[in-house]
């Protein structure tokens, strides 16, 4: 589960790395979805496919990996 220095996360797309910034801090994919102005179909899509490329089980990986992975993977620095 562990994502050493956020190597992985340069896998993501930009949206990804949105999505998963938003999912790591929390956010439920209908509030993600809201944000950003998408539906929560095509959050729950994404979600998956992050899950995937990032090699973890589940979205609390993902928000535990999010941690791991330090400044990198700030949500601010995603949302500009």
């Amino acid at each position: 589960m562990s994502v050493h220095g956020g190597e992985r996360f340069d896998s993501l797309t930009t949206r990804e790395r949105q999505i998963a910034a938003l999912v790591s801090n929390g956010l439920s994919n209908k509030l993600i979805a809201h944000t950003l102005n998408l539906s929560e179909g095509t959050i729950k899509v994404h979600v998956h496919r992050i899950i995937q490329k990032l090699r973890i089980s589940n979205r609390y990986d993902l928000i535990a990996t999010g941690g791991a992975a330090g400044a990198d993977f700030q949500t601010a620095k995603y949302l500009r």
